[in-house]
């Protein structure tokens, strides 16, 4: 079975405005560098028909690591320890994405301080799709190293926001047993993605154990054609039930740091748990929504409301299925009339939602009040 690889070809065309054909500038530390490229088929011709998203890492420059002999191995010639030596790069210094119009494409970073200080050759490697095909791409042409000593004064860290699963959560909230947590960074420099220097990682200390800290700079991309907004996606697997808290830290490009924190309580995925029920707005004329809180993102949910006067009458059934990349629900509406098209009166009513996995079965309810305005 052969493996879907993408097809060449993503160039570049352009650096900070100099055609690739001239001599380049170089990628200095907290220098700000801009790319222009294009998107060929086969024969270079350029697609000016393909639309779509550009993926773009840079590497700095290749290091030596050597393997380590762990099976005791020797040479058996020399009869020394069979031990070889291999070039690596390690360290992505921008991983952000672009948008492509008419195959063409461009991005622009700020190197960090971290960098490798010694010349060589960067790495710059592409991946494009249009939902259509694919087009990878790479360029070792670009030297790195150095430091810009113009470089404009920094010293304020980054914006965080943290959330689990999506952005509507809220600090304390619920969470399944393998939630994605979700860091929203901001910074006029950029942050700083660099393995070279020590201390300077996006990290995350899961309660307090700072023995085990979570690395995260591989989970970190810029928005669309925003070096300066990015977001952390890293996903945890099979938590204990319970309260968790995670203490976040990351640097901009500049070395500045900024730290943050949040907590959260595990519930089990053994069943299916709702929380934070209720309708807004309540009170309310001729409009509501229904919101509430479960512990099954991603998966596929049949909710039901069913409205019914205070003697227990029921006057309307809304059926929906659900499904979120968060714990939060909020897409059941309505319009404040009954079953059969005719508003109801102001006053006080009973509402039971009730909610099921449609995989797995699971089922929970909870019975809360609304208030009718006119």
């Amino acid at each position: 079975m052969k493996l879907a690889k993408p097809k060449p070809n993503v160039k570049i065309t352009h650096m900070n405005d100099v055609d690739v054909t001239q001599e380049l500038d170089t990628i200095k530390a907290l220098s700000h560098v801009y790319f222009k490229g294009i998107i060929t088929d086969n024969n270079n011709n350029h697609l000016t028909n393909f639309n779509g998203d550009l993926s773009v890492i840079v590497f700095d420059k290749s290091i030596d690591r050597v393997t380590l002999n762990n099976d005791n191995q020797f040479d058996s010639i020399s009869d020394n320890p069979a031990i070889i030596t291999f070039d690596v790069r390690e360290s992505k210094i921008f991983n952000g994405r672009a948008t492509v119009e008419n195959g063409n494409w461009e991005f622009d970073f700020i190197a960090p301080r971290d960098i490798r200080i010694a010349y060589g050759s960067a790495k710059l490697s592409f991946y494009a799709d249009n939902k259509v095909i694919d087009k990878n791409g790479y360029n070792t042409d670009v030297i790195i190293g150095g430091i810009n000593y113009d470089a404009p004064d920094d010293d304020v860290g980054p914006k965080i926001k943290l959330y689990m699963n999506d952005e509507s959560f809220i600090d304390g909230g619920n969470t399944n047993e393998s939630p994605l947590f979700l860091a929203v960074l901001e910074d006029e420099s950029g942050i700083n993605t660099s393995f070279t220097a020590v201390d300077h990682d996006i990290v995350a200390i899961l309660d307090g154990d700072q023995s085990n800290p979570i690395i995260m700079n591989d989970y970190y991309e810029t928005e669309p054609n925003n070096f300066k907004k990015g977001k952390v996606k890293f996903p945890f697997r099979n938590l204990s039930v319970g309260l968790h808290t995670i203490h976040f830290k990351c640097w901009d490009t500049y070395n500045n740091p900024s730290e943050a924190s949040i907590s959260f309580v595990v519930v089990s995925d053994s069943g299916l748990v709702l929380d934070n029920v209720l309708n807004y707005p309540n009170p309310f004329i001729n409009y509501t929504e229904f919101w509430f809180n479960h512990n099954k993102p991603n998966e596929a949910l049949e909710a039901q409301v069913q409205i019914f006067t205070v003697s227990g009458k029921l006057i309307k059934t809304i059926n929906q299925q659900v499904l979120t990349t968060g714990t939060l629900s909020r897409s059941m509406k309505w319009n404040g009339l009954d079953d059969f098209g005719n508003k109801i009166g102001k006053g006080v009513y009973i509402y039971k939602l009730t909610v099921k996995a449609v995989l797995s079965g699971l089922k929970a309810e909870k019975i809360e009040k609304l208030v009718i305005l006119q």
